[in-house]
């Protein structure tokens, strides 16, 4: 590989809007994001926004008033 041509990759720091600290690896040395596993609803499994949404059925009767 050529020399100076890949930046330099080394410890790194993950700080999320919650406040988790994440250490790992990667060519930044700080990075903030705004979700995380701790925090983000797909890995908690908590729902934000329940949508009760009718299906085709309800909604053609509610159309026509059957």
């Amino acid at each position: 590989m050529k020399q100076g041509l890949h930046p330099e990759y080394g410890p790194a720091r993950i700080v999320c809007a919650c406040g988790n600290v994440i250490e790992t690896r990667a060519t930044k040395k700080e990075m903030r994001v705004e979700v995380c596993s701790n925090c983000h609803p797909f890995y908690t499994g908590s729902r934000q926004m329940v949508v009760e949404k009718g299906g085709r059925i309800d909604r053609f009767k509610k159309k026509y008033n059957l």
